[in-house]
């Protein structure tokens, strides 16, 4: 059941397009690594693709400091290694703590942009291999395997500022477990576990595309969809709504009946920051726990 502020009769879903950026390059046989700055830890994969660091929304790596120019920096892939270039920035690049206009990287060069400070490193390396699994530490939840709230929180206000930036759009799912806590007491926490594992693999399976998915809480999850109006959130929303309460985990939990409560937020002039839109989607989580559970509400829409 959906409930809606401004329903419409009719729902469309278009297909997402594969996630653009470091995010989803796969194969790279290099890659930087922040040592010291905004998104610490965080690796930059660096592929046949050509990676563009700077201010600006659009780069491939977004450094978000006064300092750092629009677009900074490039780096590319030769037959015979990697080179970076500096776009004219007002505050330069340095390779190894000199200014550069264009170099060839080595394995374990240190690239300054403004106060990030980056370590380029090639793939098969063991530090690369070390660092991989410090990211995965940093950033994924070790039950479910999803994004963490931290992490997904960084990647929800960098894909806001994109978002704002081109007039495009985006809904925020909150998801919340109904009665968890009985489930809990009822069936012990391992089960809770096993609720909350099926859960996440639910999610994964029906997140296609951009759509991005994290455990948020104990018992919350939370999903972003770039490019897509809430009419397209709250038509998969229901879906996930549905698809959860179908499953049957008596089998592994004693659990047969699992639902839940979900609510859909978009931006717009009223939830334009990640405060904002956590309240808004929040406000219909529990507007959607008040109305029964089981079902999916959705804020009404202002102008963008």
């Amino acid at each position: 059941m959906t409930s809606r502020h401004n329903d419409s009769s009719t729902t469309q879903r278009r297909t997402i397009r594969p996630a653009r950026g470091f995010e989803a390059r796969s194969g790279s046989a290099a890659c930087l690594v922040v040592l010291q700055g905004q998104r610490l830890g965080q690796r930059i994969d660096i592929g046949e693709q050509v990676v563009t660091l700077g201010r600006a929304p659009e780069c491939d790596f977004q450094i978000m400091e006064r300092s750092v120019s629009r677009q900074h920096a490039r780096i590319w892939k030769e037959p015979n290694g990697y080179r970076i270039k500096d776009l004219d920035s007002t505050n330069k690049t340095l390779l190894n703590d000199q200014p550069i206009i264009e170099a060839e990287l080595k394995d374990g060069d240190h690239v300054s942009i403004g106060g990030c400070v980056l370590k380029f490193m090639e793939r098969s390396s063991v530090e690369a291999r070390y660092h991989d699994e410090i990211y995965q530490l940093a950033t994924m939840d070790p039950l479910t395997g999803l994004y963490n709230r931290r992490h997904f929180l960084e990647l929800l206000e960098r894909e806001l500022a994109r978002t704002a930036s081109h007039r495009r759009m985006l809904s925020l799912l909150i998801i919340d477990l109904d009665h968890f806590k009985s489930i809990n007491d009822r069936y012990g926490h391992p089960a809770g576990d096993i609720v909350l594992k099926q859960v996440a693999a639910t999610l994964q399976v029906l997140a296609r595309g951009e759509i991005l998915v994290a455990r948020i809480g104990g018992e919350e999850f939370a999903a972003m969809l770039p490019e897509q109006g809430v009419v397209d959130a709250s038509a998969f929303a229901q879906h996930l709504c549905e698809s959860i309460a179908a499953l049957d985990l008596g089998e592994q939990a004693g659990v047969r009946n699992v639902t839940v409560s979900i609510g859909v937020a978009g931006w717009n002039a009223e939830a334009a920051t990640v405060a904002e839109l956590l309240r808004a989607a929040d406000a219909e989580l529990y507007r959607a726990k008040q109305a029964g559970r089981n079902r999916v509400c959705v804020a009404e829409q202002s102008g963008a």
